[in-house]
């Protein structure tokens, strides 16, 4: 198993201050800049979020081991999501990250990627109530208002304004920043609420028992517990909460009245 995922990520962010080398990866950062507000992030359409974001997912999948069609974790991710390419509107894409890390992340343009470590520590449902959940985020707009502050936040520190209020393009640091702030997004207790109730719903209207995103919480909070790295995105969104076993009780509360069986 290759380096965690924000190792991987921190290692380009160095290569893209520092070495040449990054033109091959073929990211037309010039584009990325376009119509950043360095002041007002009320400013940034959906469109323009979704049109950086699909730029960073560019950059993220160049940047870390995509597992590719033929791996068992790539058939395995395809046939849990056989039916999630397109849901309530949203178009998703899905793709495996060969690292350690228990962790899974959706972007506001309807990129998946789930990280080998989640898959292998779970099971097909527990992975699906997990992206569930995930997609919730985007649903709900969490994801783009995540994306706006990476975007503002990064142009700040770097002083990235110019006449007419908008940013020039992003540098490469920037954008390694931009993914840093992403990965390790944390949301507030009623976002995650939301993203829960989400993933639960999709569980249920994918024929699944809606149990398995309670036990996923338990086995995120049983890693952290034995030691599990506490930079993983997944680990920070399900275990820094106080109220964790709280939002897990509620979850086995309503699909024990909506009948389901404990798993």
């Amino acid at each position: 198993m290759r380096q965690p995922f924000l190792t991987l990520l921190a290692a380009a962010v160095l290569t893209a201050a520092s070495s040449p080398a990054f033109a091959q990866f073929k990211l037309n950062t010039s584009s990325l800049g376009a119509g950043v507000k360095a002041v007002k992030a009320a400013t940034l359409s959906d469109e323009q979020v979704v049109a950086e974001t699909k730029q960073f997912v560019t950059w993220s999948d160049t940047n870390n081991p995509v597992a590719p069609a033929s791996s068992p974790l790539t058939k395995r991710l395809e046939k849990i999501t056989a039916n999630l390419k397109m849901y309530e509107g949203l178009s998703l894409n899905y793709k495996v990250y060969e690292v350690r890390d228990i962790n899974a992340f959706a972007c506001a343009d309807g990129s998946v990627r789930v990280c080998a470590g989640l898959m292998q520590a779970m099971t097909d449902d527990e992975v699906l109530g997990v992206i569930g959940h995930e997609i919730g985020h985007v649903k709900n707009h969490d994801s783009k208002d995540a994306m706006k502050t990476a975007l503002l936040t990064s142009a700040a520190k770097e002083g990235a304004s110019s006449q007419g209020g908008t940013a020039g393009a992003l540098s490469n640091s920037r954008l390694g920043a931009v993914g840093q702030a992403l990965t390790t997004a944390t949301f507030s207790r009623s976002q995650e609420s939301a993203a829960d109730a989400f993933g639960y719903e999709l569980l249920k209207k994918q024929g699944k028992n809606p149990y398995a995103l309670a036990s996923a919480f338990g086995k995120l909070v049983a890693a952290e517990q034995a030691g599990g790295a506490k930079s993983d995105k997944m680990q920070q969104l399900f275990s820094s909460h106080p109220d964790t076993e709280k939002r897990m009780k509620t979850i086995e509360d309503k699909a024990a009245k909506d009948g389901f069986k404990k798993v």
